[in-house]
């Protein structure tokens, strides 16, 4: 019998998929599951997408540029202004995903055995594109206690070698919904310009930001224009998470050049997702502002509810839809799991993401899940009642 490959014994499984199957059987058995696991907004999408799908005039559905359609990126550019992030439709190249955006950069700027520099907890999916490109992953733990606060510089000097290539942060952030302060942002900025690294910066969440504070884009910061590497996606904003759209957008013509190559060997990113997506730009401003209140009430209701809960303790998220919580078990996979298997409270459970997965370091997080709030609060309160019975019920609870 063949052998499979070592990349794909290191490929590591999803923390927030990797349940589904005791989800879908719990499911089968009558049980009512609270899907707090997975960032997939319950908000709609907007109404001019789902027509421009409907009133689709093409006779032949064919393949699109390779880099995205011209006009998508055009509208893009005036969609990022309003950030003031400053660039043109060269500068953007359109992929299948922010996931392929996060993919083609590793592949395009690293070679295998390149060190890139990631605070912990993290999207998971950072270390499965690490293992398919052959990079090394190299994390830097932020810290329930200080809010997932970025440690101090002098945390990510001890983490460089001749091997480290990039930074990579996602702001706001998944899973723990930190925003980095400007403080923050030129702390990393510096240490990218000393060493000349790239730095690749996930900034899907951006609509979502609960301070005062102006959002900082690595794009904002000065001097390293041409290190930045920044991922986007419709996905969050538009809940469009179906239709595969996303963007790589970087100053740097070699990187772009190099993106290129892997863009043309996939061929093109999904048209129809692309005329959705480029329609998406024309919804109305009350459509995000809608959104946008309803997560900050989301978000309030979840933190004060499970901050109630005996033993639990998760800080306020200023940004994003998810949160990272402490609860009161011996392990959280273990727990997760348990849940779906073996519990159930009036004919419910809840589906949570064991936050182990979301570190590299071992026996970190073992504690922690990560909750999307993407419920709407009648059903959060729900979840919040069952998750307070499980904690009771659980036989690894901690005293």
């Amino acid at each position: 019998m063949p052998i499979i490959s070592q990349r794909g014994l290191e490929m590591p499984a999803s923390p927030i998929r990797k349940l589904v199957p005791l989800a879908n059987k719990a499911k089968a058995n009558g049980i009512k599951v609270y899907h707090l696991n997975i960032g997939q907004p319950d908000l709609k999408t907007p109404q001019v997408a789902i027509d421009a799908a409907r009133n689709l005039d093409l006779d032949i559905l064919e393949y699109s540029p390779s880099e995205g359609i011209k006009s998508f990126r055009e509208k893009l550019v005036k969609y990022y202004d309003k950030f003031h992030i400053n660039v043109t439709a060269d500068d953007i190249i359109i992929t299948t995903g922010g996931s392929e955006a996060v993919l083609f950069s590793f592949m395009a700027c690293l070679d295998p055995g390149d060190e890139i520099i990631v605070p912990e907890p993290a999207y998971a999916n950072y270390m499965a594109f690490a293992v398919s490109c052959g990079a090394v992953i190299k994390t830097i733990t932020s810290t329930i206690d200080t809010g997932f606060a970025l440690p101090p510089v002098e945390e990510f000097e001890k983490l460089i070698t001749p091997k480290t290539k990039a930074i990579l942060i996602c702001n706001p952030n998944n899973p723990t919904g930190y925003l980095y302060t400007q403080k923050e942002m030129n702390q990393i900025r510096d240490i990218v310009k000393k060493y000349d690294l790239f730095l690749f910066s996930d900034e899907v969440y951006r609509e979502f930001c609960y301070t005062g504070a102006p959002y900082i884009s690595a794009f904002h910061l000065e001097g390293i224009e041409n290190n930045v590497v920044l991922v986007d996606s419709v996905s969050k904003r538009y809940s469009e998470c179906g239709i595969r759209i996303g963007a790589l957008i970087t100053k740097n013509k070699e990187v772009r050049a190099n993106v290129m190559k892997w863009c043309q060997a996939r061929l093109s990113p999904p048209l129809m997702g692309q005329i959705m997506a480029e329609a998406s730009l024309d919804a109305p401003e009350s459509y995000m502002l809608e959104c946008y209140n309803e997560y900050v009430e989301r978000r309030k209701f979840l933190i004060d509810g499970l901050n109630k809960i005996p033993g639990c303790y998760s800080p306020i998220p200023m940004g994003a839809f998810y949160t990272v919580a402490k609860l009161p078990v011996d392990d959280s996979d273990k727990f997760c799991q348990w849940c779906l298997e073996e519990f159930s409270y009036e004919g419910q459970t809840v589906f949570m993401a064991p936050a182990s997965g979301f570190y590299t370091t071992p026996g970190v997080g073992r504690d922690e899940v990560r909750i999307a709030y993407v419920l709407e609060k009648e059903e959060l309160a729900k979840a919040l009642k069952v998750l307070e019975k499980a904690l009771e019920s659980y036989p690894g609870r901690k005293l």
